[in-house]
């Protein structure tokens, strides 16, 4: 689960926080923090402070009903629609979409990623051209609240974090309606048909259907 194999991280502003990690989850137990640092090295004559530690590119477009707390950052190019909700230690890159009724909150969204229609991603990692359907959420507290777990390798690993949505690679598609379990990772190149409950690793370059059967995607 090296971050260098599910993210190309050329296409955030956030590459050298994030590849200070082998593991990219640990990013999110500091990305308040962080950004409140990079705050300090966005130039002031491309993102306008909207609000306190709320920070948006002058080419980007924020719908007036959408309600973002800080700290914030929104790239260039992107959307944020009407009625989103963006609560805090987010960073959504360049020619992202964030859109009708979708919340986010402590997440990293890479470049060109879209969440468009009634998404909720918390504690999570979008790589860049990640899509998620429509209503397709990141569950991202067990039901016990204990510490997510991951499994991939026959390895478990304690992620040490009671809250921890999923890790989406680059390229990746999410089907409408679907549910990614605490803890899910997704290698690039992936798609997840509508109406899934996916829990746990699931590789690249491969097609998830409804009855759970993972098949290798044709060269």
């Amino acid at each position: 689960m090296d971050t260098t194999e599910l993210f190309d991280c050329s296409n955030t502003i956030a590459q050298p926080y994030l590849e200070s990690f082998q593991k990219p989850y640990e990013a999110l137990t500091n990305l308040k923090q962080y950004l409140y640092e990079l705050m300090k090295t966005l130039n002031r004559d491309e993102y306008e402070e909207v609000k306190p530690n709320v920070f948006v590119h002058k080419t980007a477009n924020v719908y007036e009903t959408a309600y973002l707390t800080e700290p914030c950052i929104i790239g260039a190019y992107s959307e944020v629609r009407h009625c989103a909700f963006i609560r805090g230690s987010v960073l959504v890159g360049q020619h992202c979409v964030v859109g009708n009724s979708v919340e986010v909150k402590n997440s990293i969204l890479f470049d060109h990623v879209q969440v468009p229609h009634f998404n909720y991603v918390g504690d999570s990692i979008l790589g860049t051209y990640a899509h998620m359907g429509a209503g397709s959420i990141t569950s991202n507290v067990k039901n016990d609240k204990t510490h997510v777990k991951v499994k991939e390798n026959g390895e478990i690993i304690d992620t040490g974090l009671k809250k921890f949505g999923a890790l989406i690679g680059d390229h990746v598609e999410i089907g409408c309606n679907s549910v990614l379990n605490p803890g899910t990772i997704i290698y690039p190149n992936t798609s997840i048909y509508p109406l899934s409950f996916i829990r746990g690793v699931v590789q690249g370059n491969s097609i998830v259907k409804n009855n759970g059967v993972v098949v290798s995607k044709k060269k």
